[in-house]
């Protein structure tokens, strides 16, 4: 890596990235999660009879919120004027569990990646909470940032596979 770690100062101390000239423009970052669970238990998801409710959207509305919140959560985040956030949980028999994909906007200085992430992550934490009285040993996992565009390093695409 040739990148310099932009979050450490040079006595290698954590600071707050000054983003404060660089240019205001789009951006977008999208990221993925899943949760794997018996088929017992996606049965549930499935016919809606968790006793906690509707599992896919309690967990869509706590993604969407946790990306508001997340320089709340990250340390050295910057708040963000977010103007989209977008959950979506599909149940997937093949896994079997639940495939999570958020997505983050904003037009700022700085990019939406950490709030997609957090969309997702929490999305998937809040799939297990509400499936826990069920089933213990669900795995979440698979959490990355599948795309984002705008600022100066363009737009990245994770590769297929």
């Amino acid at each position: 890596m040739t990148d310099k770690l932009t979050h450490f100062d040079a006595e290698g101390r954590a600071v707050m990235v000054d983003v404060g000239d660089k240019p205001v423009t789009a951006r977008v970052a999208s990221a993925c999660a899943h949760v794997v669970m018996t088929r017992e238990t996606l049965a549930h998801v499935l016919a809606g009879t968790a006793k906690k409710g509707d599992v896919l959207g309690v967990a869509r509305l706590a993604g969407i919120m946790a990306a508001k919140k997340c320089s709340d959560l990250i340390p050295l985040c910057h708040p963000l004027p977010i103007t989209k956030v977008a959950v979506d949980l599909v149940p997937d028999t093949d896994l079997p569990g639940v495939r999570i994909s958020a997505e983050v906007k904003t037009t700022g200085q700085t990019g939406v990646e950490m709030e997609a992430l957090t969309a997702a992550s929490v999305a998937a934490l809040t799939v297990y909470d509400m499936l826990k009285a069920v089933e213990k040993g669900m795995e979440i996992g698979g959490i990355a940032v599948l795309h984002k565009e705008g600022g100066k390093s363009g737009t990245y695409q994770r590769a297929q596979g």
